[in-house]
């Protein structure tokens, strides 16, 4: 089998609809794929009734959230996917709007700052394109810098304008991973960190971090990531044994913002009835 438990479609800052996303996964191959949307579950519904015969989804959704480095007291971005959820919980409808609002307010603080600065950028034409139910994200702006001609793609937007060290970043007041590891958990999901330890990114939290994170229910740990080198896999894998947390590997596919493709990395069919039998929130959609 071929699972991949981590894409994204245009229900948050994909470019494939959802629609698309689930049709891509059955092109490449895919038996099993996840629509892991960021702060929304918007992509559920219309992903589930699209579904291609043969292909399994698993619902989820990757939500922003913090660690506090307890010594710095310093702000490390957490992405932690979360499956399987049931998505009326009050406690996650509540944080995923306020995280949606929160979002929105960010893209057009920075496409207003941008503007100022002369930028061929139009706030209001910006926020107007995005998904209605949907989750805004910076590769929102960097498609409209693309599309102004500014930069030739959404790498390059990254790199000259939208960066956290930019004059442009706004930064947004994410949930504590604490918080939202308790949230999945009373809503019968289960939780994985994203790329843990991707350092080309930014910042990341310790080996320290994230065993307290295992203690305190956390779930897996995303294992095989584009953004992991080798080495940092054996490091992964070996941690993951010791703290009993499931391994994933996943693409992080986000259609044509990224260059990576649907399946470029997998998941062990294992780690999935691991995950499966853990939840109780929501179950795998087949057709």
């Amino acid at each position: 089998m071929r699972i991949d438990l981590h894409a994204h479609s245009t229900a948050s800052d994909g470019t494939d609809s959802p629609a698309g996303l689930v049709a891509a996964a059955a092109k490449a191959g895919l038996d099993v794929v996840a629509i892991t949307d960021h702060d929304t579950t918007a992509g559920w519904a219309p992903a589930a009734e699209a579904l291609p015969p043969g292909l399994t989804l698993v619902p989820g959704a990757e939500l922003s959230t913090i660690s506090v480095d307890p010594v710095t007291g310093r702000h490390i971005s957490v992405h932690l996917l979360a499956y399987l959820f049931d998505p009326a919980s009050p406690s996650v409808v509540a944080e995923q709007t306020r995280l949606r609002s929160e979002r929105r307010w960010r893209l057009r603080v920075m496409a207003e700052r941008m503007a100022a600065d002369g930028l061929p950028v139009d706030p209001d034409e910006v926020m107007s394109l995005l998904p209605e139910d949907g989750s805004a994200g910076r590769p929102h702006l960097a498609q409209a810098l693309v599309r102004a001609g500014v930069v030739s793609s959404v790498n390059e937007a990254f790199a000259s304008y939208l960066g956290n060290g930019s004059g442009y970043f706004v930064a947004r007041q994410d949930t504590l991973v604490e918080d939202a590891i308790d949230m999945i958990a009373e809503a019968g999901g289960v939780t994985v960190i994203a790329h843990p330890f991707a350092y080309t990114r930014g910042a990341t939290i310790t080996v320290d971090v994230l065993a307290g994170l295992a203690g305190r229910g956390l779930t897996g740990v995303e294992v095989d990531h584009p953004n992991h080198d080798e080495e940092t896999r054996v490091q992964l894998h070996g941690l993951a044994g010791e703290l009993g947390l499931v391994r994933t590997g996943s693409s992080d596919y986000h259609g044509t913002n990224k260059t990576i493709d649907l399946g470029d990395e997998t998941t062990d069919p294992l780690a999935l009835e691991e995950l499966v039998a853990r939840s109780t929130g929501y179950q795998v959609v087949t057709r």
